[in-house]
């Protein structure tokens, strides 16, 4: 116990760049990540923003915000984007833009569902 408390009083000793240097040496000999428990450490202690800033986005969603002058092709694309959507709520969810017309999605899928929705004439944005 003796030694890692001695280890703890020289780690104590470094600067803020020399401990990131040493966790970047330590990550890469080791081949594994800090990432999850320095997240976790700043939300923690009130640095919700930076870790926030840090954390990568997993899920986005999909926001018609436009139909365009093609709403025709606009509804025929909604209703192949949301499973169960019939003609008349396509319609409507056109019209009634803004809308989400997907949540929770990958970012491939998204990007492939406004790839489509614009080759139709519509306006979308990912969040």
């Amino acid at each position: 116990m003796a030694d890692l408390n001695k280890i703890v009083e020289e780690l104590s000793t470094l600067t803020v760049l020399e401990v990131a240097e040493l966790v970047k040496s330590l990550e890469t000999k080791w081949g594994v990540s800090a990432a999850a428990p320095v997240d976790a450490a700043g939300a923690g202690g009130g640095g919700a923003a930076p870790a926030a800033a840090a954390e990568e986005k997993t899920e986005f969603d999909v926001i018609l915000t436009d139909a365009g002058a093609n709403k025709i092709g606009v509804i025929k694309e909604v209703r192949g984007v949301v499973p169960g959507l019939g003609l008349a709520e396509a319609k409507k969810l056109v019209e009634s833009a803004p809308q989400t017309l997907k949540e929770g999605c990958k970012k491939e899928e998204a990007e492939e569902i406004k790839k489509k929705m614009e080759a139709a004439g519509a306006k979308v944005t990912i969040k």
